[in-house]
């Protein structure tokens, strides 16, 4: 009886990660009808972006002057680094992560993870054909993001991006437009 308890008990986490992995892997899939960037070049994507807007989510909640900045890692992969001002409470969040390619390098599909074993789709569907600016979305409607090379992008430039991100089907009314990072503040 003891042998048949501890086979079953060391049985369950495998059956516990066997059920979770579909539910992770969900995490990182592309929503249906965007068409992620394909001539991806990630070394020309590395550097530091600024985020011109977002749909709320509650890890960057409140923050100002949102940049990501993405470098090489020596395992393949892309280093994160997300770094955003919290003004009300007058310091500067970070956050790491890491992110791999879901299939070839050239399309702009990738899943990133901050938190351990589990990872978020990262999807770049439109692109500047000079890498200034790009909008990536998440593994569903909810996550979008503009970002571009510099704090700012012309007002028709964006007034377009955005109307681009409605026509793909995300809720546009709702996007945060954050301080831009022209003039860092100093934590207190």
């Amino acid at each position: 009886m003891n042998r048949r308890r501890h086979s079953a008990a060391s049985f369950l986490p495998f059956l516990l990660v066997t059920l979770a992995l579909p539910l992770l892997g969900g995490c990182t899939s592309v929503p249906e009808g965007i068409q992620p960037v394909s001539g991806f070049e990630a070394d020309r994507y590395l550097g530091t972006w600024h985020e011109i807007a977002r749909l709320d989510h509650s890890f960057e909640r409140g923050l100002e002057q949102v940049t990501a900045r993405y470098d090489k890692r020596g395992d393949g992969g892309i280093a994160v680094l997300n770094r955003g001002f919290d003004p009300v409470k007058g310091v500067w969040k970070e956050a790491e992560g890491r992110a791999y390619f879901i299939g070839e390098p050239e399309i702009a599909s990738l899943k990133v993870s901050f938190f351990g074993p589990f990872y978020g789709g990262y999807h770049v569907f439109a692109l500047d054909p000079d890498y200034g600016w790009a909008m990536i979305s998440g593994p569903s409607r909810d996550y979008l993001w503009i970002l571009a090379r510099e704090p700012r992008l012309p007002s028709p430039l964006l007034e377009d991006l955005v109307t681009r991100a409605r026509e793909a089907g995300f809720d546009t009314d709702v996007l945060i437009f954050p301080p831009p990072s022209v003039a860092p503040r100093k934590p207190a």
